[in-house]
């Protein structure tokens, strides 16, 4: 394990902090309740071989996230060494700020335009001030205090992190970022402990953090009733920032290595309470309740073993009240003052992003100590009585009478409506009975878990039907759809576009791009896009019908949360029944950018003094007096316009990426675990794979997946432009002429159940999710990689009972560069190209039509081979004028097919397609599907 936050800078500060006797808050001693700052910690770069030229690019984020890895490998060293599969998820929440900084140096732009404008006109034309001088050094100012580097495009995105991690320490498992809001961590740890039980991967790394950065967080949060007591007490959380690794293992991986253990996770539970309106914490007892249930009955162990309750600490108001109701009624058999009750809140503050893991770490230390930590004096997680106690000293944690292991129970809550509960046990090497039995998963250090998948599930015990067994190669069937790319309205729609034999890129509209300001045609210029093509879609100004949406509510969503919502419905429309027919506990799991477009815009308004500063600060306005230039900034933050108010209950929700998935599910009343997935340009199959493996774990009845983003914007265009990974003409993949993509916008989303159950339902079968594969090249993070690409797709096809000759047709990444084409090929040559095909493999891009839609670009793929297998056509590529002559597709053999063509059906097996997706840091996902049966509508 590892620990950074302001006061404890490794694993046994934290433990020191957290065992000091406390004086109530308010005495000046002892340990302050509202931590500082990570500020001040320094980090050595060169020590994870990070270039200087990429520093600077870096969040700051970033940078205590690969440190913070390195302490938890450091704890972790031990005779058995780091498996060669090791998963890095990594959690956070809102922007980051190199987000904050890019977004202000792009929209500082259009600033100095203004400031240029109005000093053209009225009182200062007789100045001598030069606007058009005015407005380069304004520029110029921007660039240097932000910072203006090619690489700002990658420092700037959360699945970065988990990325340089991978490469800093060369892990080559899975590596994606999640966020859930202060339910982070607990879809972090959940999604770890899926893979390891799947039998995915052998080990893996979480790190969870969250900084203070910006202006904008703790005013949104201030807006909905969330600012936090000087003190650190009552219903508002403190925003405080704090890191924390952990890294998992099987147990019974952990204990044939010799490794030190600190404890196991039996089983992390989610529910989530869906209302419509606006997000605000479940108020439910019985929600927190039917966690804490799901989560016993999955470990096989009784509330009554539980000795340390760690609770999310919201104090007397509404939201505690809810959390101590489940407890006690958990717990209402259990002896008085058997169970101690704390809350790491009141040593560190509401870290948010970070708090699950900060609660996992603390009771992993607890039981790792048998030692139960004291509550600060004045603070405690509310009214207690019967079962239970609040410890103002620091305890010795006893055996139990009955002789069953120590076990500890964490809770959590999120502001979307989520609710979780994790369970841990001590790590009793001698207990070779209950304690080498449990499926658990080890919840730190060197942990561990064992190794059988649940049985009835966290979801609830709606346990698959059939002939398949509940694990890593369960069919998985897609049971509804919908998509939206380009001027296609639907998923039909967008199959016609498929046919068409024409692409929807063009000129940008000018609403969306300002040629004046961010075009350079045909070269690289700093702040400017060598290129205006891509593929926009239009954004809903309206929710779909039949949800009531107020208009206010509405206005302040982020876009990519209003195209969500639309492609939801369209999906729901497609099932053939409404959503509050789906039975059971639902995941939506949906690929975006983790920093919405909205959150960095309003972050900007923000920021308008910091940019009369610079004014202030310019030598072209030295003619001007004080009162001259204040009257102009003025004028200026007039005509610029404030990008809308942060003051308001629905700003917030309007910025988090997870309000995408949690519209969707609060809105249509599933109750459904909300998360945002981040894997760069892997981001959508990401997604599917997190809510494939919550299927398959049972912690899910159905889930929807997919990806959504909108890079159609001068903020995209500009950093992309910067890397020179732009289109000069327009994308055109496995073609010679091939130099880069083009933007596109889009979204598409699916329904997703466990093919037994919906067999048993009689839902439509459009079509059988097989496998996902998953790997980093711990390489480059731009460079692709064949070797880190191949081994995603060989982990897919270890998933399932057929080989790589029995696939039909392969949608490509196809990033429409000869580099990128070309290792594709190459990468794909090695699996497929086993010299048994009858046909050759065919090959195709939707990009070729819409553009790189970016965290989408993975379920454009899918839809598009989802609507051939419906329809038995294989689809065609556009725009290919000559096949580059870098392709090695005789090695597979492949062709790439430029017009649409029947797909004939091999005797004795459905049709086959494979979908890749991969992202910037060597990110490779890989995914299998097949045909349906029986699916009209």
């Amino acid at each position: 394990m590892s620990a950074l936050y302001p006061r404890a800078h490794g694993i046994e500060e934290l433990w020191r902090l957290l065992l000091a006797d406390a004086p109530p808050s308010g005495t000046g001693a002892g340990p302050a309740p509202v931590p500082g700052s990570l500020g001040d910690i320094e980090i050595d770069v060169a020590r994870f071989g990070i270039p200087p030229a990429q520093a600077a690019s870096m969040a700051r984020l970033q940078l205590l996230m690969v440190e913070a890895a390195r302490q938890c490998l450091d704890d972790a060293t031990g005779p058995g060494g780091l498996p060669g599969r090791t998963d890095v998820v990594v959690g956070t929440c809102l922007g980051l700020d190199r987000q904050y900084a890019n977004a202000l140096r792009v929209d500082g732009a259009r600033y100095a335009r203004d400031l240029a404008e109005v000093l053209a006109d009225g009182p200062w034309r007789d100045t001598g001030a030069d606007p058009r001088a005015a407005e380069r050094e304004l520029n110029d100012v921007l660039a240097r205090r932000l910072g203006a580097s090619p690489h700002d495009r990658v420092g700037e995105m959360a699945s970065t992190i988990p990325a340089r991690i991978a490469s800093a320490f060369k892990l080559r498992g899975r590596t994606l970022a999640v966020e859930s809001a202060d339910a982070t961590s607990f879809w972090a740890l959940a999604h770890a402990v899926d893979s390891l039980r799947a039998g995915l991967t052998d080990a893996a790394l979480v790190v969870v953090g969250q900084r203070d950065e910006g202006r904008f967080a703790r005013r949104a949060l201030a807006a909905k009733g969330l600012a936090a007591a000087p003190d650190g007490t009552g219903d508002a959380p403190v925003l405080a920032e704090g890191l924390g690794a952990l890294l998992l293992k099987r147990r019974s991986t952990a204990q044939r290595d010799g490794d030190r253990v600190y404890a196991s996770v039996l089983d992390c539970a989610l529910r989530h309470e869906a209302r419509p309106g606006t997000f605000r914490y479940s108020l439910s007892a019985e929600h927190r309740r039917a966690a804490a249930e799901a989560a016993h009955r999955t470990a096989g162990v009784a509330p009554g073993s539980v000795g340390l309750v760690e609770c999310a600490g919201h104090g007397p108001g509404a939201v505690g009240r809810a959390e101590q109701d489940a407890i006690a009624a958990i717990h209402a058999d259990a002896p008085r003052d058997s169970v101690a009750l704390g809350s790491v809140r009141d040593r560190l503050g509401h870290t948010f992003a970070n708090a699950g893991l900060a609660g996992v770490t603390k009771a992993a230390l607890a039981l790792h100590h048998r030692t139960v930590p004291p509550v600060r004096t004045g603070t405690g997680p509310g009214p207690t009585a019967g079962a239970f106690r609040v410890p103002r000293a620091a305890e010795p944690w006893g055996p139990s009478a009955d002789g069953t292991p120590r076990r500890a129970a964490v809770l959590g809550a999120s502001l979307t409506g989520t609710v979780c509960h994790v369970l841990l046990e001590e790590h009793v090497p001698a207990a070779a009975g209950v304690a080498a039995s449990a499926p658990a998963v080890g919840s730190s250090g060197r942990a561990s878990v064992g190794g059988r998948p649940s049985g009835e599930g966290a979801a609830g015990g709606r346990g698959a039907a059939g002939s398949f067994v509940r694990g890593a190669g369960e069919p998985i069937a897609i049971v509804g759809f919908g998509g939206r790319f380009a001027d296609s309205p639907d998923a039909d729609g967008f199959w016609r576009t498929m046919l068409s034999g024409r692409d929807r890129i063009g000129p940008l509209p000018a609403e969306s791009f300002d040629r004046d300001l961010y075009h350079a045609p045909g070269a690289l210029a700093r702040g400017r896009s060598y290129t205006d093509l891509g593929a926009p879609v239009p954004v809903p100004s309206a929710p779909p019908a039949g949800l009531r949406i107020p208009p206010h509510r509405y206005a302040a969503m982020d876009a990519a949360q209003r195209l969500g919502l639309d492609v939801a419905t369209e999906m729901f429309a497609r099932y053939g029944r409404p959503p509050h027919t789906l039975e059971g506990v639902g995941t939506v799991a949906v690929g975006s950018n983790l920093g919405l477009s909205r959150e960095r815009r309003l972050h900007t308004g923000l920021c308008l003094d910091d940019l009369e500063a610079d004014v202030r600060s310019l030598a072209t306005l030295g003619a001007l007096g004080p009162d001259e230039v204040e009257a102009l900034t003025k004028l200026v933050r007039d005509r610029f316009a404030e990008p809308g108010p942060v003051d308001l209950p629905t700003t917030w929700d309007g910025c988090v990426a997870s309000g995408i998935a949690a519209l969707v599910g609060n809105e249509h009343r599933l109750d459904s675990v909300p998360v945002a997935v981040e894997a760069a340009c892997a981001s959508s199959l990401a997604a599917l794979d997190v809510a494939v493996g919550r299927l398959r774990s049972g912690g899910a009845d159905y889930a929807v997946a997919g990806g959504v983003e909108l890079p159609c914007n001068p903020r995209d265009m500009v950093l992309c432009s910067s890397l020179g990974l732009l289109s000069h003409s327009r994308i055109t993949p496995f073609d010679t002429a091939a130099d880069g993509f083009t933007p596109g916008d889009g979204c598409a989303l699916f329904l997703l159940k466990r093919l037994a159950d919906a067999r048993r339902d009689g839902d439509p079968v459009f079509g059988v999710l097989r496998a996902v594969g998953a790997s980093n090249d711990a390489k480059s993070l731009i460079a692709p990689d064949a070797d880190g690409q191949a081994r995603a797709v060989r982990q897919a096809f270890a998933q399932v009972d057929f080989g790589p000759d029995e696939v039909d047709y392969l949608e490509a990444h196809g990033t429409g560069t000869r580099l990128g084409d070309r290792v594709e090929v190459a990468a794909a040559a090695q699996v497929y190209g086993t010299g048994r095909r009858t046909a050759p493999l065919h090959i195709g891009s939707a990009k070729s039509f819409l553009g790189h839609t970016f965290a989408a670009a993975g379920a454009a793929g899918l839809l598009r081979t989802l609507q051939g297998l419906r329809r038995a056509t294989l689809p065609p590529s556009v725009n290919l004028r000559e096949l580059s002559p870098d392709l090695a597709l005789d090695a597979v053999p492949a062709r790439v097919a430029t017009e649409a063509r029947p797909w004939p059906a091999e005797p004795g097996r459905p049709r086959r397609a494979a979908v890749s997706a991969f992202g910037t840091g060597g990110i490779n996902y890989h995914l299998l599907i097949e045909e349906g049966t029986g699916a009209t509508r």
